[in-house]
């Protein structure tokens, strides 16, 4: 039972508390530029949470099996950078293949999942927060998907309610965009120290 409540409190953590996107600022490019629809937000949120899950999973491994076992650990980006770009390939080709509208409305930010910095972000986190078993840092990687998800489909649910409000005009566009931004940031911030 302890194993099991260390892994829901670390899901719980990194889904609420440690959010990629609203605590550490990490994936905005996608974030704000994605969240414009609920739709195209979901797709790109299970896609990026498929990429951040595999990616985390296997830099885990690679690391602690092989480059800190050989004393390679300054080679850390470049195979965390490899394993990445593969994982996005494979979520290009599956996307390409069984949604093609889905992936002609993603545009350059399907491909640009694989310099979304939240995943080389939780990739290197997983170091820091002394991840030490296989089963914590795949939960806490699809945790971090998982919060992207929820992060971008608040922001797209906000926007599309925001294009029926009466917004003056020198707030329109962008600049809407970042305050509501902010204040999601703001509000999430609320739950930093309930967990570590």
């Amino acid at each position: 039972m302890d194993t099991l409540n260390i892994l829901l409190m670390g899901f719980i953590s990194v889904v609420l508390i440690n959010n990629l996107v609203f605590t550490k600022f990490l994936g905005i490019c996608p974030y704000l530029g994605v969240s414009g629809r609920i739709d195209m937000a979901f797709g790109m949120g299970m896609a990026v949470t498929f990429v951040v899950t595999l990616s985390g999973t296997l830099t885990w491994m690679i690391d602690n099996w092989i480059l800190m076992k050989l004393g390679l650990e300054v080679t850390r980006y470049v195979c965390f950078i490899l394993v990445i770009a593969g994982a996005v390939q494979l979520v290009e080709m599956y996307v390409r293949k069984f949604f093609p509208s889905l992936y002609d409305s993603f545009g350059i930010f399907l491909p640009l999942i694989t310099t979304n910095c939240a995943i080389l972000g939780l990739c290197l986190f997983l170091n820091l927060w002394m991840i030490e078993s296989l089963l914590d840092a795949a939960v806490r990687s699809f945790g971090a998907g998982i919060g992207f998800t929820m992060a971008i489909c608040i922001m797209a649910g906000i926007r599309e309610n925001l294009n029926m409000a009466d917004v003056p005009d020198c707030l329109k566009g962008a600049p809407i965009t970042l305050i509501t931004a902010g204040l999601l940031s703001l509000a999430f911030m609320g739950f930093a120290g309930m967990i570590r």
